[in-house]
């Protein structure tokens, strides 16, 4: 058996007064799809209602709300004054009056409208907004049972799409990191095994050569003991066979063949990955409060006021300065204020257009006088930059270069000084490529160090 829905529309009956007045000045045209859907009976209906209260306040049927007025119930209620129906409304005061009220006083020039008028044009809006409403909680059934649904499954499905690349992305890491790991093992052993090998064969050898020496010299000096006078004489020959002999032992050696060569365990992506892990981990090491020491500053350059910037200076620019020990005074070099011998550290210089820069790290020994390479940055032992000029970037250290392939000229340059690994690094800070790095044995603090001779450099905070 089928049920039949019937569909009852709110039908409101048309005034017989003729157009519609105006709502607390609101029509029924005015009601539009951006108004608040209660917005037309906040002004209209409830201040009817407390102006309603007034107007009847001394009677004692008026005295109730609106909704117990006739605009609803239907009950007819008197005016006070006059003691005629209550079937007009007053616009400009929002309450109930009588014929004689609208004529006479105290509504004579008022906005008054018949009952019925005002009745049929609060139905009206009544009827829109309960549309409204309607359309709206169609608007929000939609909207959970279709976007709220479509949302949920595709939630599900780019969640689930970004675990599999996420543990795609860790397996492959993890693959490549275990076959590293693997590979720089047996290569850590083949290089354990040759210098071991090396090692007993040097032993074996001078060993052997020890053996010798000693027989040889047992015998020569048994001959000088025992042998009378004569015997020497002639034996001249025997004794310089003997001594040829043992002069053919030879020096023993020191070579780095009897050492580990530390490149066996060097690994490009194990210093990417944990050049990574230091910048970018979740204990990743902020940039050092580092400040250029203004007593280091060369008289080639300038310092700004908050000690971050240095400036080359040309001929007319520069002046004559006091003199320091601690001031380069050839060199447009400057040191950093902050010795560094312990931790992890890391900072960022802004090297901007300059065509001429060299930033990194020197002991606090480094010459500050005079313009031989003692006091020139990466021309000696106390001294490791990264140099940029004239288009070509390298790595400086005792007076050696190594040529750095740099992809795109980076405006900024970080530096990574790990001091329990002994490691310095250099990188671009946008990408977290690495530059440059160097396993050092340092042996003594470090101070960062730069020197510019091109525009300025920036030490950034």
């Amino acid at each position: 058996m089928t049920e039949e829905l019937t569909t009852c529309d709110l039908i409101c009956p048309s005034s017989p007064e003729g157009p519609q007045e105006d709502l607390n000045g609101l029509t029924a045209g005015q009601m539009d799809g951006e108004q608040p859907i209660f917005s037309v009976l906040s002004g209209g209906v409830k201040r009817q209602q407390s102006a309603g209260d007034t107007a009847v306040g001394t009677s004692p049927s008026a005295t109730t709300g609106d909704t117990e007025s006739g605009i609803f119930s239907g009950e007819c209620e008197l005016c006070v004054e006059h003691e005629s129906e209550l079937d007009w409304f007053c616009g400009t005061e929002q309450k109930l009056i009588c014929s004689h009220c609208a004529i006479v006083s105290p509504c004579r020039g008022h906005t008054v409208t018949p009952l019925a008028t005002r009745a049929t044009a609060v139905r009206n809006q009544l009827v829109d907004v309960c549309e409204k409403m309607q359309l709206q909680a169609l608007r929000i059934e939609k909207f959970i049972n279709q976007t709220l649904t479509d949302k949920e499954q595709k939630l599900q499905t780019a969640a689930r799409s970004a675990r599999e690349h996420l543990l795609a992305q860790v397996s492959a890491a993890r693959e490549a990191l275990e076959e590293e790991e693997q590979r720089l093992l047996e290569e850590v052993q083949r290089e354990e095994e040759r210098v071991e090998q090396c090692l007993l064969t040097q032993r074996a050898h001078w060993s052997q050569a020890l053996a010798s020496l000693t027989q040889t010299r047992s015998g020569l000096v048994h001959t000088l003991t025992h042998s009378p006078d004569a015997q020497l004489a002639i034996g001249v020959q025997e004794i310089a066979e003997r001594v040829e002999e043992a002069e053919g032992v030879g020096e023993p050696c020191d070579t780095d063949q009897l050492n580990l060569n530390p490149g066996c365990s060097d690994s490009k992506l194990l210093r990417g990955l944990w050049a990574t892990a230091v910048l970018l981990g979740p204990n990743a090491h902020g940039s050092t409060c580092l400040k250029f020491d203004k007593r280091t500053v060369s008289p080639l350059l300038s310092l700004s006021d908050d000690f971050y910037t240095l400036t080359f200076l040309h001929k007319k620019g520069r002046q004559p300065l006091p003199y320091d020990p601690a001031r380069f005074d050839c060199w447009p070099n400057a040191l950093g204020a902050l010795s560094l011998s312990s931790g992890t550290h890391s900072w960022v210089v802004d090297v901007g257009q300059s065509a001429a820069f060299k930033v990194g790290v020197c002991y606090s020994s480094l010459e500050r006088k005079g313009s031989g390479n003692e006091a020139r940055l990466g021309y000696n032992t106390r001294s490791w930059v990264l140099s940029h000029y004239d288009g070509d970037y390298s790595f400086c250290h005792a007076g050696k270069k190594v040529p750095l392939q740099v992809v795109r000229r980076p405006q900024r340059i970080g530096l990574l000084l790990d001091w329990p690994s002994q490691t310095l690094m250099f990188y671009e800070p946008d990408s977290s490529a690495v530059l440059y790095s160097v396993t050092q044995h340092f042996i003594a603090p470090l101070l960062p160090a730069c020197a510019v001779t091109d525009r300025s450099i920036t030490i950034l905070r």
